[in-house]
């Protein structure tokens, strides 16, 4: 069982032994919500399920979603059933991968295991590392199949709350990691809230500081040495991970499990459902 990165030759190795499989395509562009579907129709590994961050992984309405924010959650219920419905099992081993540096598939790789699916790994190097690797490519859509009962089980990844926190601000049992660019954090930029800053207390580490050169994750001593100095003897336990919108703060998240300090939790609606209300503290610089 892969639970958290698999390479390329590995996931080659599932496909050549016919394991039970689903792999997902999560590309997207945030400022070109389309483009994603139009990326992946052109080429997709081989297969692939499309996953898409507003049609799929977001609610549609916000009377059916579980926080709020720009891009909140559909209940588990919901989610479940969209995975049944592509014929995903709890037997299956799940790939999830983009071509933006894990920005996007971290989503429902954390989704997944919210609805209690443990056996999900992001493809470390996305699409990029496939095709270096020789893997099969197609164009369209993929084959369908037969819907499942796959049903949500025991949660395996905690979910913050803006309620929670709130009521935590300040205090040693919480420690807020915000993965938005730097200038967004100090609030000197701001392209898509309306209010510009950060939560009072959090700190800062840009996602992409997760991934080397090569646009893989960074190896695991590595990232715990950043991860160490980043959190200056706060616990590891402690840390709820946010950013804009829930998204791009999940690499972060997994950084932080590769490097073996646990897992974290995720403060979906993160900026976008926290400046959203005047009375809420904020911050800048």
């Amino acid at each position: 069982m892969y639970t958290t990165l698999i390479t390329a030759e590995q996931l080659q190795q599932l496909v050549d032994d016919r394991q039970p499989l689903m792999v997902f395509d999560c590309s997207f562009e945030l400022m070109q919500p389309a483009e994603g579907e139009q990326q992946y129709l052109r080429a997709h590994i081989a297969g692939a399920q499309r996953a898409d961050l507003d049609r799929h992984l977001s609610a549609k309405h916000p009377a059916d979603a579980v926080n709020g924010g720009r891009h909140p959650l559909p209940t588990r219920e919901a989610f479940a059933a969209w995975l049944a419905s592509l014929g995903f099992t709890a037997d299956m081993q799940a790939v999830v991968y983009d071509r933006q540096g894990a920005n996007y598939c971290g989503r429902l790789w954390w989704m997944l295991k919210w609805v209690g699916h443990e056996a999900v790994a992001v493809l470390d190097g996305g699409l990029q590392a496939w095709e270096a690797a020789g893997g099969a490519v197609e164009t369209g859509v993929a084959a369908s199949r037969t819907a499942s009962a796959f049903a949500a089980s025991t949660p395996k990844a905690q979910l913050a709350t803006t309620d929670t926190v709130l009521q935590q601000l300040g205090r040693l049992s919480q420690t807020l990691v915000d993965a938005r660019g730097t200038p967004r954090f100090r609030g000197e930029v701001e392209p898509l809230d309306p209010v510009a800053g950060h939560i009072p207390g959090a700190l800062n580490r840009p996602f992409n500081l997760n991934l080397g050169p090569d646009g893989k994750f960074k190896p695991a001593a590595e990232l715990r040495a950043e991860f160490t100095e980043l959190l200056a003897g706060r616990d590891p336990a402690s840390v709820v991970h946010h950013c804009g919108s829930g998204v791009s703060a999940v690499p972060n998240l997994l950084a932080m499990e590769i490097a073996g300090l646990g897992r974290g939790a995720l403060y979906a609606g993160s900026w976008s459902e926290w400046c959203s209300d005047p009375a809420r503290p904020m911050a800048q610089g």
